[in-house]
């Protein structure tokens, strides 16, 4: 029995191990922060990728930005093209004005006739130089009036003309290819 006593001991103390106890707490330990890394980690990745789709987002906004400055700009370098007379034909429209206030004269000396017959061809050249810029008069007289190409300076009641009908043509106006550069001054009629 003795025997017995002692394998039964030796049994316990094989079975009784107390690093296998610590063995088994340190791999639950291990485990516990073996976790707690696998969520920090995964916190770390939801980061980045919510911080990926901001930066991808920054990204679209900014090309879209860019996008639009690019058309924004070949816009107004065309327009600035196409409109590159403006200026000088708003100073030069004065001059026209009096070439025509000209040309209204009537004179009976020869001198004088040839000398308009030089005005009116200057005149033409310079109307010729305007329509090659895409300078054009705005028909007004017998045009039903449109506050976009005229303005009218005067009304009056005439049964000849339509209600709201351009009489008169006080001031030729003129525009640059489909851009008004100055209305027509007219008479309408009521």
């Amino acid at each position: 029995m003795e025997k017995e006593k002692e394998t039964l001991e030796m049994q316990e103390e094989a079975t009784y191990d107390p690093t296998t106890e610590e063995t088994v707490q340190t791999e639950q330990e291990t485990k516990e922060e073996q976790n707690e890394e696998l969520e920090k980690a995964k916190a770390q990745i939801a980061e980045l990728q919510n911080k990926l789709q901001e930066m991808e987002q920054r990204y679209l906004r900014l090309y879209a930005d860019f996008d639009n400055f690019r058309r924004r700009t070949k816009l107004e370098f065309e327009a600035a093209e196409k409109y590159r007379a403006q200026s000088l034909v708003t100073d030069l429209l004065p001059a026209l004005d009096n070439f025509e206030r000209a040309l209204k004269v009537e004179v009976e000396d020869e001198k004088a006739k040839s000398i308009l017959q030089g005005v009116e061809m200057v005149y033409r050249s310079l109307v010729d130089a305007l329509k090659k810029e895409g300078v054009e008069a705005i028909e007004s007289v017998g045009k039903p009036f449109d506050p976009h190409v005229h303005q009218a300076v005067m009304q009056v009641e005439d049964s000849n003309y339509e209600p709201n009908t351009v009489v008169e043509e006080f001031q030729k106006g003129y525009k640059l290819k489909d851009r008004v550069i100055r209305p027509a001054m007219v008479k309408v009629n009521q």
